[in-house]
């Protein structure tokens, strides 16, 4: 499942209601891969006090079950969440959400990688970031993932 959302959200709330929904999965995975990524106040060496999250409704979540499915077909797993943060966020904040469940942690873990990596190149989302002097930019690379 793919969502995209504007309001804050409890990653582990959500991680055990859309696990509780899915009577599919019972009993047949041993594994579950999360990954939680928060906004810091940094970046490029800069204090950041907040940030403005953009994308392309319709296309951003095409783009985002392509990368799944790729996923999906790389290694063997049983269902993917991710769920992305839309609009004014600040440090602290969650702002995207990946869960890979699968049958061993080899799969999860990789797909799960694969899947926030890939997303964080190619999908659409484009990031304003207000600085602690209240001046603005548009972030042109993300970090590196590899860090």
């Amino acid at each position: 499942m793919i969502k995209i959302i504007s309001e804050e959200f409890d990653p582990f709330a959500e991680v055990q209601a859309y696990q509780k929904q899915q009577q599919a999965l019972s009993g047949k995975y041993g594994a579950t891969n999360i990954f939680i990524g928060t906004m810091r106040d940094f970046n490029e060496g800069e204090r950041v006090k907040g940030m403005t999250l953009e994308h392309y409704p319709g296309m951003t979540e095409k783009q985002l079950l392509a990368v799944v499915q790729e996923a999906e077909r790389q290694w063997s797993i049983l269902d993917v969440l991710v769920i992305h943060r839309v609009g004014d966020v600040f440090p602290d904040d969650v702002l995207v959400l990946v869960v890979v469940w699968s049958g061993h942690r080899g799969g999860a873990f990789d797909a799960s990688r694969f899947i926030m990596e890939t997303l964080k190149s190619k999908v659409p989302f484009w990031k304003k970031e207000i600085l602690a002097d209240d001046q603005s930019r548009w972030v042109a690379k993300n970090t590196d993932g590899y860090l």
